[in-house]
């Protein structure tokens, strides 16, 4: 049965985006694509909410020729992992492998789950609450980067109580905190 993993960037306030919905406050170096790289290598399915996969789109024609071997790297596993998008308001997926769903079926992702042999990953916190609320979510990635945005989306539930099992931690050189959590509710 696979897993189904939260992986989140946020402030150290708890936001996934800024007031104005950017995301750009956070700039990806060599350590943190490689531990990105090294944690995604074993998912199958990417479920993104219309925003995430909006941002997440660049991969699918990123131009891969003389960038880094860990740019490249990312690319390549982004690209042959599937890819479920939850959108009331898109009329087409732009990217291979990706199926378009409007709405998000609780029953649906735990037969995805039970039928799968590679972890899902949930993208974009909105999408995500869906997910923590409806109990699917086992695990997560959160990577707290050393900023305070005062406000914005909240990357995790507002209203909702999630008990966490701290399984890891590690921190780059850059400042990035990484927490991994079961979710033991």
């Amino acid at each position: 049965m696979a897993k189904l993993i939260y992986v989140a960037n946020t402030s150290l306030d708890g936001y996934s985006e800024d007031r104005d919905g950017g995301i750009d406050w956070g700039a990806p170096d060599e350590e943190y694509f490689s531990f990105i790289n090294d944690l995604e290598r074993s998912v199958g399915t990417y479920l993104y909410g219309r925003r995430m996969y909006e941002a997440m789109i660049y991969w699918e024609t990123a131009p891969i020729t003389d960038q880094p071997p860990w740019v490249v790297d990312f690319a390549n596993i982004w690209r042959a992992a599937d890819k479920v998008v939850f959108s009331k308001t898109l009329t087409s997926a732009s990217s291979g492998r990706t199926t378009l769903e409007r709405e998000f079926n609780v029953e649906a992702i735990r037969r995805m789950k039970a039928g799968e042999t590679h972890d899902l990953t949930v993208g974009g916190a909105d999408l995500a609450a869906q997910a923590f609320g409806a109990g699917l979510v086992d695990e997560c990635h959160l990577f707290f980067w050393p900023i305070v945005l005062g406000g914005g989306k909240h990357a995790l539930p507002r209203h909702a109580r999630l008990d966490l099992q701290l399984l890891n931690e590690r921190r780059s050189r850059s400042g990035v905190a990484h927490l991994h959590y079961r979710i033991t509710q």
